[in-house]
Order: C-alpha cells, then structure tokens, then sequence
C-alpha cells in the first residue's frame, strides 16, 4: 500500500467536463478521494456517475479539467496508462472475465502481462486474493459454471492480485439476482475496513450509509451534492430537492 505523506489525495479530480459530440455529459467536475477514504458516487440513471468513474483510470477520455491519481496526471499523454490501469483496480457492472479461461489463468494473466510476474508468483498471488474470497475451491472453473456473484468475487480478487493503490467500483451488484448481492458487499465491507482507498458507483443505499466516509450525488453530469456520509442520510438535513427526491424514492423501495 502506497503511504503519501504529503497529503495529496490519492484521486484528485478538478473541474472535469466531457462531451459525447454534442452532448455534455459531465459538466465541471470536482472531488477528491483521501488514501483509506470509501467514496460512494451515486443518483439517477444517467446522472454520469459511471462516466466520471471510468475517466479516472482513462477508460473515458476528459475534454477539459484534470485527474491526479496516486501523484500521476492520467491525462498526460506521457503517462503508461496500462501501468496506471495496473494500479487502480476497476471492478465492472459485468464481470469482465475470460470465458475460455479458468479461474485461476483470469487471476494471473494481467499479473504476467503488465506487471512482468512470473507464471508461478502470479499464481500464487492470485490464489491468495482468490481465498480472500472465499472461491478458493472454484480455482479450476470456468467462469460459465459460477454464479454471478462468484463472478464478480473473481473479478475483484483479479484487481486486488494487482496491488491497486485504489479500487473503483462500477455499480458492481446492479447486474446480480437480490440474493447475490450481500456476498459481494461483505467482500466490499471487508476492503474498506482494512483501509483500501474506494470509490464506488452504486444503488446499494445500506452499503453507502454502513462504510462510505462520503457521498458523491451527482445530476445530469454535475456533482451536486459532497458531504460526509452521516449528512447526506440525515433526516431534514440541507440536501438539495434533486438529492432529497433521490434518496425518498430508493429508501422505500
């Protein structure tokens, strides 16, 4: 785990606007995300949370504003981003794993690939997040025999093997059957109190209000709301109309 003792945030994300042609999508970003800090971006479908989440690894490029991740700009076009990429473990809505690849070789490849391991540490490496899991016994499945909450397990033992400063989450349970989705979570919870830096897109309000220090609510491509965690839930507390109709239609559904 990177310690920054100059207490620079390890994601800085300052004034970000993006457009697709026409159409702004993110309009004048701004947020940060302190080492060991859980960070829970969320509001309506379309609201650009999953877009300002991808462009904090490059996955989206940004038109205006920057990105300091970890002390590297990702929009310098000098910047490795498959190193970048290496160190910011992304954890998607689907999965993303190998079909014609075992368990095991999906927890490996990446190692061997960017990070220049041998087969033999990678495995090892791999295997150790994989018990971290609890997935050990389904190291020589396909992912086509587990279920999507294994998948997603899978999925983010694959990030952590990588030894990410951070760990982003894009709505990683919202593709999950209901009774699914709490063992993702508890492998989330679990991160998040040995202190692993996260910002996480999701719908999962318990979640947010149980290990996020804050609350990203976000607006047709703007950041409208940044608080501590315990003040966005607060009853009658100074939210804004847009967040307070948000949070009265999801709390009781």
């Amino acid at each position: 785990m990177n310690d920054r003792s100059d207490g620079a945030p390890m994601i800085d994300i300052r004034n970000v606007s993006k457009w697709y042609g026409d159409f702004r999508v993110l309009t004048d970003c701004t947020t940060q995300v302190r080492r060991g800090e859980v960070v829970v971006v969320c509001g309506p479908s379309g609201s650009g949370k999953s877009t300002l989440i991808k462009c904090v690894n490059a996955l989206e490029p940004i038109q205006q504003g920057g990105i300091v991740v970890d002390g590297i700009s990702v929009a310098d076009p000098k910047t490795n981003l498959p190193k970048l990429r290496a160190r910011v473990g992304m954890v998607f809505q689907h999965f993303e794993l190998f079909p014609h690849l075992t368990v095991t070789d999906n927890l490996t490849l990446a190692q061997v690939k960017v990070l220049g391991r041998s087969k033999a540490e990678a495995r090892d490496k791999g295997l150790l997040y994989l018990d971290r899991v609890g997935l050990s016994k389904q190291r020589d499945k396909y992912p086509g025999q587990l279920s999507g909450g294994q998948q997603q397990r899978v999925a983010i033992a694959r990030a952590l093997a990588m030894d990410p400063v951070a760990m982003l989450f894009d709505e990683p349970t919202s593709a999950l059957d209901p009774e699914m989705v709490g063992e993702v979570l508890d492998v989330m919870v679990q991160l998040a109190e040995e202190g692993m830096t996260m910002m996480v897109v999701t719908h999962e309000m318990g979640f947010a209000r149980r290990v996020s220090h804050r609350v990203v609510f976000m607006d047709a491509g703007a950041i409208v709301e940044d608080c501590p965690t315990a003040e966005f839930f607060a009853e009658g507390g100074q939210r804004s109309e847009r967040a307070a109709q948000f949070l009265a239609k999801i709390l009781h559904h």
